[in-house]
Formats: structure tokens, C-alpha cells, sequence
């Protein structure tokens, strides 16, 4: 079984490209196609591997400037060459899953999400642009467009697993398809609780407009209470410029030391509507409760008053009040750390195995070889009736 690994873009160190990473370790010798390959912004985890970029890599200014190629990232994903491969995986929430296969070979897509700015967030990521009357009416029309060939690009996939229940909805609703559900890897092994009382409160991950970090700094600027803030993005100005002294901002951090962060803080803060949420996982696995909104993959992995707390209202002051609320010394580390378990790295390794070789042994052959042994036993079935 020669397996392939598709994935959109490699230009950034998020929860998409930690799933890509195990899914190599479980096929090792499976090369990566993606649209871009930047080893800057991703950083030395994929040295070494066969990563085979399209060809709007050999663009001028490619990298820096790739979100002006959105228009040609469809054909420049169906440009792949996958005819060698009996499965090719896909790990998308774009266009991964618009590859074009031989009819022999299976397409299983690992779905993130359905592209977030074309059904589930697309006014709101058009007012982001900021842009004037004319060019709104334009880019609506043309992710109109977009989105036709999303929902095309859905049915060239043989199989679906969604990372979430969540996402197997978003699925269903979109695409009308089902999926199955495993849930990301996370790596509970290199994080472990101290059963030791919290410093402060924590938060983090990139920090985008979608990830609400801004709720967080202003519920904390009127709580006044220690607060850290781990991450990078386009928002991380903005959010400084208006956080009070007890808000600390701690950067881009190493793997060990966002695992002590997740150890010394008292909660960790769940603002978002999220896919799934690795990093709430992992605060988990640190024995921390977490402080979430009641929306998304957080109701997938927060057990209310076991592991953590809800709020439902998306707002400063909603968060406020649950963060008065929660009584840290009621929650017992060993119980959350247990929960978390059900996350982790292994049992995802194992499930993804288990249903890529299924379901390749279930898969219909449509080699010549197989079209002629089909050709045959019809014709002795037919002589037999």
C-alpha cells in the first residue's frame, strides 16, 4: 500500500500540522504534497522530508505574498501528480481535498473543518478585509464562485473523517457526507500535573481575530488578576497596546516551556469557538481545569464542574464572571489528567491505522487486472443461471 499525504499549506506551526506530523510517522516513506512549503515559519519538524511543493512555490514573491494566488491554489491542487499511489490522505480545511485520483486509488480526507471563510465565517471574514462598497461586492462574488468548487472538490473524496463532532455536523450540512470522528493527537505524555496551586491564569495559541484573545485581555484588565499569554499573529500588537500591567505576553514558546506554562497556571482560558482545540486538551493533560465558551470542540472535550467550566455568552464580561466563579481546589488534577488521556497521540495513531487499512481492504479494485476477473466471473455467473 503506497500511501501519499496531502495537506494545504505548510507556512505555519498550528494544530492542522501536528496532525500532519503523526499521520507521516504512521506512514513514513509517504511523501507531502502541498501548495506551499516555507521551513521558516514551520520550523525543523519536517527537515528531511519528501515534501514536494506546487508549482506556485516557483512564483516570484510566492511566499511572501501567497494569500493573492487564492484564485489559482484549486487548479495548482489538482495539478498534483498522485497517480502512483493506492492512498492518497488529505489533512485539509481547504483545498487538500480537491486532488484528483486514479479510480483505484482511495481518498481519505481528514477534515480540520469545511473552508471556515466560505460557509461558516465568510461576512465575517470579508468585513476583516476592510474593504470599499465595489471590491466587498467583487470577493463575495468570487468566493461564491470558490465555494462551487469546494462542494465539487467534497465529492472526490472517498472517505471522511472529521476531527470533531462538530466538524462531522459542519460536514453533513455542507458537503452531505458522512465521516467518522477521531479526535487530533495530543501529546499527553510530555505533560504531567504538580498537583501545586497555580500562579496565574492562562491563555494562548496564534493569536488571530478568530481565537477572541482580545475577550481574555479585557476581562483581565477589570479582574486585575495574573494573566500569561502565549503565542504569535497579526493581533498580538493591538492586544498588547491595550493590556494592563498584570497582563504578561510570553511570546512564541518551545513545546517544554508551553508545558510549564500549562503546569503553573491556575485555568486555562477557552474563549473561542474552536474545531477542536488541542491546546485546551493539553492544559487538561496538565491537570488544569478550563475556563471555555460553551461552543465547538470544547463541548466535545470540557466536562462541566469535572474538568472545567463553561460560560455561553461571548463577552468580556460573561468570561469575567466565570472566572470569579471557579473554585480551583475543587477540581482534582488526577481526574482532569485522566480525561485528557482519551486525546491522546496513541489512541489517535491506533484508530487512524485501523481505518485507513479497512478501509483500503474494503475499497473496490479497478485495476485492468481486476476488471477482467470481474469480466469472468459475471460470464460464469451468467452461464450458471
Amino acid at each position: 500500500m503506497k500511501v501519499a499525504l496531502v495537506h494545504d499549506y505548510l507556512i505555519q506551526d498550528g494544530g492542522a500540522e501536528r496532525v500532519l506530523l503523526v499521520l507521516h510517522e504512521i506512514w513514513p516513506d509517504a511523501p507531502i504534497f502541498t501548495l506551499y512549503h516555507d521551513p521558516k515559519r514551520v520550523g525543523p519538524a519536517f527537515d528531511g522530508m519528501d515534501i514536494r511543493p506546487s508549482i506556485l512555490q516557483k512564483m516570484p514573491f510566492a511566499l511572501r505574498h501567497y494569500k493573492w494566488t487564492l484564485p489559482l491554489m484549486p487548479a495548482a491542487t489538482e495539478y498534483y501528480d498522485l497517480s502512483g499511489f493506492d492512498v492518497v490522505i488529505s489533512s485539509t480545511s481547504a483545498f487538500a481535498k480537491g486532488v484528483i485520483t486514479r479510480p483505484d486509488t482511495l481518498h481519505i480526507c481528514y477534515c480540520h473543518t469545511p473552508t471556515r471563510y466560505l460557509w461558516t465565517d465568510t461576512q465575517e471574514y470579508v468585513a476583516s478585509l476592510r474593504l470599499g462598497p465595489l471590491m466587498r461586492r467583487f470577493v463575495l462574488s468570487f468566493l461564491s464562485r470558490l465555494r462551487v468548487w469546494d462542494r465539487l472538490a467534497a465529492d472526490r473524496v472517498d472517505r471522511f473523517v472529521a476531527n470533531s463532532e462538530t466538524v462531522a455536523e459542519r460536514i453533513r450540512k455542507y458537503y452531505r457526507r458522512d465521516s467518522v470522528v477521531i479526535h487530533p493527537p495530543v501529546e499527553t505524555r510530555r505533560l504531567s500535573p504538580t498537583g501545586l496551586p497555580g500562579e496565574y491564569y492562562l491563555a494562548g495559541g496564534r493569536l488571530v481575530p478568530y481565537k477572541r484573545i482580545d475577550l481574555v485581555v479585557e476581562a483581565f484588565n477589570k479582574l486585575g488578576l495574573p494573566l500569561r499569554v502565549f503565542g504569535e499573529g497579526p493581533e498580538l500588537e493591538k492586544l498588547k497596546a491595550s493590556a494592563k500591567p498584570n497582563i504578561i505576553f510570553v511570546g512564541k514558546v518551545s513545546e517544554k516551556e508551553k508545558s510549564e506554562l500549562y503546569r503553573n497556571a491556575i485555568a486555562y482560558i477557552h474563549p473561542q469557538e474552536e474545531d477542536f482545540g488541542i491546546t485546551a486538551v493539553e492544559a487538561m493533560a496538565a491537570g488544569r481545569p478550563v475556563i471555555a465558551y460553551r461552543r465547538g470542540g470544547a463541548t466535545e472535550t470540557v466536562v462541566d464542574g469535572e474538568t472545567g467550566e463553561f460560560f455561553d455568552e461571548q463577552s468580556a464580561d460573561a468570561l469575567a464572571r466565570a472566572v470569579r466563579r471557579l473554585r480551583p481546589a475543587d477540581f482534582d488534577h488526577t481526574v482532569i489528567r485522566r480525561h485528557a488521556e482519551k486525546f491522546s497521540k496513541e489512541i489517535f495513531v491506533a484508530k487512524m491505522k485501523e481505518f485507513v487499512e479497512t478501509s483500503w481492504r474494503e475499497y473496490p479494485r479497478h485495476s485492468p487486472d481486476a476488471a477482467k476477473e470481474e469480466v469472468v466471473r459475471a460470464v460464469v455467473n451468467g452461464i450458471s443461471l
